[in-house]
């Protein structure tokens, strides 16, 4: 096993530059989907190698409930430093899945949350608020796909034109189930903090997605522009953190200038030969190799475990 064991632990270091140029140079579409699908693999291979550790660290301690043959020296030399690594990666394991725990817990405890407060109102896609805090997020699940919430007092800075493009902005969130790939990175960041450039990046490319399928809605990049602007300046006390599971809102000057620009090129994979190509394929080579490395870790401790178990 060797040295396998500890490469996708620190294999996620490789994915932080395509996670920059993709959120610039991508489709956003494109750019949510390779780097949620790289902050998922990475994390899974991370976690799977940080448990392959644990059972030799655990292996290790007095009084432990493990087959004895576990503790054999030919089961710690297949681990480098076996005794350090090993005994370290158990509290390791035991932060990362309280975290990931606790972030989903506190997902469903929002969604439950919200979907309580608007129990009592008409069971309608739109959901207007009668309150001076301007804020709007696109809540998923209940009986439908998901409903859109929004306050009167975001409503009436806006002009109609800027409406219709709120609207059509939070009902691409819905469609799109942007909610899950924020949850996905999420997760993997709390599994593996090198994964956090990551979690950043598709929270600011799920917003020019929706931002995107808004401009062709309503068929003018400019009022999408404007509304995201005005938006923004008037929901400054918006209790936007309790709805950060919802809709990340991203960066607006970012956002406003690339809807100000022309549309992103529509592409399936960019090419090796520019800047965000090269990162995006050594990103998916990265993970590829995180995951031969976990497999192959699991692998050979499974049959090493398998021959030092006794009959």
């Amino acid at each position: 096993m060797g040295v396998f064991v500890f490469l996708p632990l620190v294999l996620p270091l490789t994915a932080w530059p395509v996670a920059r140029l993709a959120e610039q140079h991508l489709d956003p579409r494109t750019a949510t989907r390779l780097l949620t699908s790289v902050a998922a693999v990475m994390a899974a291979c991370s976690t799977v190698c940080l448990g392959l550790l644990v059972v030799v660290g655990t292996a290790q301690l007095p009084g432990n409930p493990l087959p004895d043959g576990w503790s054999d020296p030919e089961v710690r030399e297949a681990v480098p430093y076996d005794e350090v690594a090993g005994k370290a990666a158990i509290p390791v394991l035991c932060v990362v899945l309280a975290l990931c725990g606790r972030t989903l817990w506190r997902h469903v405890r929002l969604r439950h949350r919200a979907h309580r407060a608007l129990a009592g109102l008409r069971d309608t896609e739109v959901a207007v608020l009668p309150d001076d805090v301007a804020y709007a997020y696109a809540l998923p699940g209940g009986g439908r796909r998901g409903r859109v919430v929004v306050t009167t007092g975001l409503l009436d800075g806006l002009e109609p034109a800027e409406r219709r493009a709120l609207f059509a902005h939070e009902r691409s969130h819905l469609a799109a189930r942007h909610h899950r790939y924020l949850l996905a990175v999420g997760l993997a960041a709390r599994a593996n903090p090198f994964l956090r450039p990551l979690r950043t990046a598709v929270s600011y490319t799920t917003e020019r997605w929706a931002d995107e399928e808004a401009a062709q809605a309503v068929g003018s990049r400019r009022t999408v522009a404007r509304a995201i602007g005005k938006a923004a300046l008037v929901s400054r006390a918006a209790p936007s953190a309790m709805w950060a599971n919802f809709a990340v809102a991203g960066p607006v000057p970012r956002r406003v200038a690339a809807l100000l620009g022309p549309a992103p090129a529509a592409r399936r994979w960019p090419s090796v030969f520019t800047a965000v190509g090269l990162a995006a394929w050594g990103a998916a080579a990265a993970a590829a190799v995180s995951a031969m490395s976990s497999a192959n870790a699991a692998v050979t401790m499974t049959l090493i475990l398998y021959a030092a178990t006794p009959l």
